[in-house]
């Protein structure tokens, strides 16, 4: 009599849902990552390096920090405990020491072709103004008289997506509904180039 076969056994990724062998083929393994090096270290295993390396850089990191910002030389206190606004509100580390910039206040607009034929037109920067996207997206909605939604971008930012190719019209749209965007501070995207609109 033959052997009863036995179903294979497939360990599917807890972010992406792919089988995990499979994972660096998906759309984000930069976010499987961390589920893979915890579960299934046999698959990836240079990942388990990488991740070890990882937290041995933290904790040298964070011995670094609480080295410099422990206090002066000569035992007084470190200038960012005494009192007033602190640096660390105002400047964001990355990795590296890179210092991250305050993002600039501006509106930037670009028309996407879809299909050799019709247009969406891409409203970046509005939240920046203490505008809220959602109230932004039905407005512009009922102003063109077509579809609008808040979506997030490639940079997980969110933005807001307009069928149609109202690039110029939207302009005068932004600064009439919302005085506190200034025109100086709207942006086209022409060419893969920034191109003021005023």
């Amino acid at each position: 009599m033959a052997e009863k076969l036995e179903p294979a056994k497939v360990l599917y990724c807890g972010v992406c849902s792919l089988p995990a062998e499979y994972c660096e083929f998906g759309p984000d393994f930069e976010r499987c990552k961390p589920w893979l090096v915890e579960n299934a270290p046999d698959l990836y295993p240079d990942l388990l390096k990488e991740a070890n390396e990882k937290a041995a850089d933290n904790v040298s990191d964070k011995l670094q920090s609480v080295g410099i910002s422990s206090g002066g030389a000569d035992g007084a206190p470190s200038s960012a405990h005494t009192g007033g606004t602190s640096k660390k509100e105002e400047v964001k580390r990355l990795p590296g020491g890179k210092v991250k910039k305050k993002e600039r206040q501006e509106v930037i607009i670009e028309k996407v072709v879809r299909n050799k034929r019709k247009c969406i037109t891409i409203v970046k920067g509005l939240e920046l103004f203490g505008i809220k996207l959602s109230d932004a997206s039905k407005k512009l909605g009922k102003k063109f008289a077509t579809g609008a939604s808040v979506v997030k971008g490639p940079t997980e930012k969110e933005q807001i997506d307009v069928q149609g190719d109202i690039i110029y019209d939207i302009v005068e749209f932004i600064t009439d509904t919302w005085p506190d965007v200034p025109e100086r501070s709207i942006y086209f995207i022409e060419d893969g180039k920034k191109v003021q609109a005023a």
